[in-house]
């Protein structure tokens, strides 16, 4: 059997695709059920996140695994598999272990370095072993992968790499500002309970708000994160409950929103958000195009275009009488606003000639190769021709100041993309966190971290061939074991008379010598199947001492039935 992952994450998939493909917990649980019900998987796990969606199995055919996988993806996050398929990745055997791990390290999060998917790792893994899917294989792999996490964080300085999603997001909220200083004395509004909502309550409270209030669907859960909040020794924070139906009532007080919850459709719409703000300040919130104007008022610039009659200054096409006190009628205070033909028959003027387009398409090419080989020759002598005239920065409108901010850590998305063009509110969701966080820089640690996944991906891979050829051996050591006892059996036949003392010594001496045959063999072929590649060695082993395969079979399956205690009682390892 062999480890398969595929999956799809913020690194392959746009955000759009990942927001339609998410799954619910109840898909997961079917996703799960349906993966170990396929032919060719055995074990299965999800890991489901903001940013990521990946089917972990236990399969015994490579192409027919990852047919299956990719399939079932498909058919339970509702993307049609033609759809889905380009954005999908596979990673098997040891390159699934090496990813699995750097993913715990947080190595491959949106934010390097964050810690939250080690308790996200956790759940899946909890969740795997609720419904048995989790066999030998996702559970070693699974409780390292948290071994291996852990390591990282407490051995290298991968925490300043980057922090949880929460605070990065509270970053661009604060678009810059110390975080502290900004949340200190403002009111939150905390949509849902779960892992991501606690982990950003948790966060604001010690950011120095001054109020948080808890809003979820189930009352009890809000309470009792609400209660957690005010209990706590690090802040002084107040904190309440309400239901879901009081969101709109509390985004009029609230000035900062943070919403995650696991809704399939939106939880707050932008009728939803302007009608907070109106509330908040009186006024109707305009709506900006990408320019920062508001879109629905037209800009009109002061003062009437030139108009293109025909001056009375010999035939100038210019009025005159628009000309502004101290400039030329050849300057460009003259012609500023001017349509471009009456600019054509106003340059014609000051040439004191006329434009003839038909003269200037019957100019032979050597003209321009001449004119063109005096021009190289002028800024060969003299440098570059310096400029008169730059062109005036645009200065955009600045956009006004927000009054609402909202963070969006839900996927697919809690809160209308349309709020983004709405004044006086800024949205930090999930695509925008993937747009700022693209080009952060990585810290020095990260080396430190990619070689501690090296070495534990290597370790990790030589267990595991260790223990597939374990067994083999087993089977092996048991055919000799009864070699010996039928030998003893009949030898005592032969010789009826052997006291006990002398036949103990007789069976213990050969005992011993079959011992010694094949302890160097079997220890040496435990360390050639650690090696890469070592897997066919159990085949030789069998092949060479004629072992029967299903006794070596049942070996396999005795060792996970002595498992099986071990795996229910440790259900959500630390």
């Amino acid at each position: 059997m062999s480890l398969l992952v595929v999956g799809l994450s913020h690194r392959s998939a746009p955000v759009s695709v990942l927001e339609r493909a998410a799954l619910n917990a109840d898909a997961q649980i079917k996703l799960l059920q349906d993966t170990v019900a396929a032919e060719p998987a055995t074990e299965a796990a999800v890991l489901a996140t903001c940013n990521r969606i990946e089917l972990y199995a236990d399969v015994d055919k490579f192409h027919a695994g990852v047919a299956e996988l990719s399939t079932l993806l498909a058919q339970h996050s509702g993307v049609g598999l033609e759809e889905l398929t380009p954005y999908l990745y596979v990673h098997y055997e040891d390159r699934a272990v090496h990813h699995l791990f750097s993913v715990a390290c947080g190595l491959d999060s949106m934010v390097v370095g964050e810690g939250q998917i080690l308790g996200q790792i956790k759940d899946s893994l909890a969740k795997a072993q609720d419904l048995h899917t989790a066999g030998r294989l996702l559970n070693d792999l699974f409780q390292q992968a948290l071994r291996v996490g852990k390591r990282a964080h407490s051995e290298t300085g991968i925490d300043r790499a980057g922090q949880s999603l929460v605070t990065f997001g509270l970053e661009q909220l604060s678009a810059g500002a110390d975080v502290l200083d900004w949340a200190r004395g403002k009111k939150a509004l905390v949509i849902g309970a779960g892992s991501m909502s606690s982990l950003a309550a948790a966060t604001l409270a010690r950011a120095g708000v001054r109020e948080i209030v808890i809003a979820n669907r189930t009352a009890d859960r809000a309470e009792r994160l609400a209660q957690i909040l005010t209990e706590g020794d690090d802040t002084d924070v107040l904190a309440r409950a309400v239901p879901m139906d009081s969101v709109p009532a509390e985004l009029t007080r609230a000035d900062v929103a943070v919403s995650c919850t696991g809704a399939t459709g939106l939880v707050l719409t932008a009728e939803t958000i302007a009608g907070a703000v109106e509330g908040r300040t009186g006024a109707v919130v305009a709506e900006l195009d990408g320019s920062g104007r508001t879109a629905d008022k037209a800009e009109v610039r002061p003062g009437a275009l030139p108009p293109t009659s025909v001056g009375n200054d010999e035939n100038c096409p210019l009025d005159l009488s628009a000309v502004q006190q101290g400039f030329s009628v050849m300057g460009e205070a003259a012609v500023a606003g001017m349509d471009a033909a009456t600019l054509e028959q106003h340059a014609a003027w000051v040439d004191n000639g006329t434009v003839d387009r038909r003269e200037a398409a019957r100019r032979a090419p050597e003209a321009d190769a001449e004119l063109i080989t005096a021009l190289a020759a002028t800024v060969a002598a003299g440098g570059r021709i310096p400029e008169r005239r730059k062109p005036e920065p645009v200065a955009e409108p600045p956009r006004p100041a927000p009054v609402l901010f909202l963070l969006d850590l839900a996927m697919p998305r809690d809160i209308d993309a349309a709020v983004h063009r709405l004044a006086g509110v800024r949205l930090v969701d999930i695509e925008s966190l993937a747009e700022a966080s693209a080009g952060a820089p990585m810290a020095a640690d990260v080396d430190q971290v990619r070689r501690i996944v090296s070495d534990e991906v290597a370790a990790f891979g030589a267990a595991l061939r260790a223990a597939h050829i374990t067994p083999t051996v087993v089977a092996l050591r048991t055919m000799a074991a009864d070699v010996v006892a039928t030998e003893i059996a009949r030898l005592e036949g032969r010789l009826p008379g052997l006291d006990d003392k002398h036949r103990g010594e007789i069976t213990q001496t050969v005992k011993r010598v079959v011992d010694k045959l094949l302890h160097a063999p079997t220890v040496r072929v435990k360390q050639l199947a650690a090696e890469p590649g070592g897997a066919g060695y159990a085949d030789a082993l069998r092949t060479l001492f004629d072992l029967d395969q299903e006794a070596v079979a049942a070996v396999s399956r005795a060792d996970r039935a002595d498992d099986e205690p071990e795996n229910s009682k440790n259900r959500g390892p630390a």
